[in-house]
This record gives C-alpha cells, structure tokens and sequence, in this order.
C-alpha cells in the first residue's frame, strides 16, 4: 500500500494517535515492534500557533520512527493552515488531520468528530491545507454523529476530492464514543466503492492478530489501525505481522520478557522528558498491560506501582511482581 509517495508495504499495520499515549518513546517501541506507520498525539491547532511549549515539544520526531504522521485538530480555517505549515517545518512524512476525536472538549468545540456536523466546513479546512502544504494530507473520522447521520460513504468521495491521499476511519459515530462495537461493514462499503481510489485504513477494536485478518479479509481494507489494544502492549504489532505472514500465534514467551519492555518504556520516556514526567507517561501503560491479568490479589500492588514516583521505587516494585512470578512459576497470558 502507498500513500502518495510512502510505501508502507503488503498489508500494513499502523498506531493509531492516541491522547497522552503515542509520544515519542512509545512510537519509537511500536516501531521496533513492526509498526508500519506511528501518528503523534494529536496537536492543537490554536496551540500550535500560540508556540505553546508543551504542544510544540510533540512535534519532535526520532529519525527511527520514520515514517511518521502528525495529527492535528481544530476549527478554524485560517488556524488549521497556520498549524499545517508549522507541522510541515518538523518534516512528518503526512500530515493527518484529525475528523474523529470524540471527547466533549474537543468535540463540543466543533473541533474532531464535531466536524461531522458542519460538512462544509471540513471539507473547506481540509482542501485549505492540501493546497498550502507540500506534505501528503489524510484524515481520520468517523462514521458519523450518531445512528441516524453515518454520514461517511458519501463523506469520503467528498474528502477524496478535496485532493486527501488516505482516509483512516473509526468504525463507531461520535454518540458511541468508545462504546459498543466498531462497524465494520461501512468501512468495508466505502473500500468497496468504485469511486474510491485513495487507500482506505480501518480502525477500531483491532485487538487480536486474528481481528487483523479479519479486517484485511472480509472488508478489504488496504491497512489497519490498532489504537487502545497497543497500550501497555506494544508487542502486540509482531504478534499482528506474524500472524499475517504465516497464519499462526507467536507463541508467548516468559514473563520477564514482556517486563524487560515495560522497564525500557519507563527508560525511554524519562530520557526524553524527565524522570517525573516519564514515569507519569509510562503510568497509563502499567495499569492496562495485559501481562499483570490473573495475578491473584494484584490490586495493591498495581496501586503501589501507579504511585511509584521514582524509577528506583516503580523498578522495585516491579522487580517484586517479577520475582513473585518466577517463584509460582507462572506463564504470561493475554
């Protein structure tokens, strides 16, 4: 598959842009993982052209995760643009725009998924930054608002025209927030309209290699997204490639494998940042990785590890579960 110039290759597995999830140290272990593709978190437009140091420092990008995506949100036009320009200067292979974030804050604004009640608009911001930028553009959205207005299939022709060079859709409205199931079938109704001819990524609920399959199977995607199954488990891309490739389940591996990643997860975000805000970044992943499930009477410790606010202690309590493991002589299991 291509976006404009960038192959990604046969059946590409890409990380989706998560809120306070997908910095650099993250992207960077999704990569290594067999990543094809990693998004930033999303950027604030308004922030972006405030010079807001929090926001601008996201836009950094390590020359091993190429290639990479920026996304950024908004409302305005004339600011979408701005931000464009200031995201091209950081030079991101793509430059995605984000149609789809559910959260009031965003989406009551009218900014993300709140685009998807004002058309018009989006697709005026869209074509406004395709035309000022040399960087490829995508958009990721949504099905629609709710039930009663999935809107996509026509949306995407319209996207399409606005010169986009790939559309990423979450297959849920906005009214679904996370919630419920993600439908499938429309992303897989757009893929299969003769008049698309821009790549078509499907996302949400990919949590499982044979989810992938499923996705490149029976919807005929050209890529899939794997967005919340990557936190706390971003081995979860060469579980997903092996599979693709061979048809078989990587077989698990110790205990201590999947902690040693953790601990470097932890490593790497205080290298980048500090060790306050690393440990703070690396707290999300701790407490839904998947590798500390079934341990019997885990809650206390999991809030002693989320309470950790030095490396030497959360390192120690880790250290604790690990041993603690090896003595039952316990398995990993998802």
């Amino acid at each position: 598959m291509k976006i404009d110039h960038i192959d990604l290759g046969h059946e590409p597995v890409l990380l989706a842009p998560m809120e306070d999830v997908t910095d650099v140290a993250f992207r960077l272990l999704c990569k290594e993982f067999g990543a094809d593709m990693v998004y930033t978190e999303f950027l604030s437009a308004d922030a972006l052209i405030r010079d807001v140091a929090g926001t601008k420092r996201k836009l950094r990008i390590d020359a091993a995760e190429r290639p990479v995506a920026v996304q950024i949100y908004g409302r305005d036009v004339d600011t979408m643009v701005q931000a464009a320009r200031i995201c091209e200067e950081a030079a991101p292979d793509i430059i995605d725009i984000n149609f789809g974030c559910p959260v009031k804050r965003v989406a009551g604004k009218g900014a993300g998924s709140g685009m998807l009640r004002n058309v018009p608009l989006m697709l005026e911001i869209t074509e406004s930054i395709v035309k000022a930028v040399h960087t490829p553009v995508t958009v990721k959205t949504r099905l629609g608002w709710d039930h009663d207005s999935r809107i996509i299939i026509e949306l995407a022709e319209q996207l399409q025209d606005c010169g986009i060079k790939a559309l990423t859709i979450h297959g849920r409205t906005r009214a679904q927030m996370y919630t419920g199931e993600a439908d499938w079938s429309l992303i897989g109704e757009v893929k299969n309209n003769p008049r698309m001819h821009i790549p078509i990524i499907g996302n949400g609920d990919i949590t499982t290699p044979q989810g992938a399959r499923e996705a490149f199977d029976k919807y005929g995607v050209d890529a899939v997204m794997v967005g919340r199954g990557s936190i706390g488990r971003p081995w979860i891309f060469e579980e997903i490639k092996h599979y693709l490739r061979t048809g078989e389940l990587l077989p698990l591996r110790e205990f201590g494998y999947y902690m040693d990643i953790l601990r470097r997860q932890v490593n790497n975000n205080i290298e980048k940042l500090d060790e306050r805000r690393g440990i703070l970044h690396s707290r999300r992943h701790i407490a839904v990785s998947p590798i500390f499930k079934g341990i019997p009477n885990f809650k206390q410790m999991k809030i002693a590890m989320l309470r950790a606010s030095t490396k030497g202690e959360l390192f120690a309590l880790m250290d604790e579960v690990q041993d603690y493991i090896s003595k039952e002589n316990a398995t990993f299991a998802e």
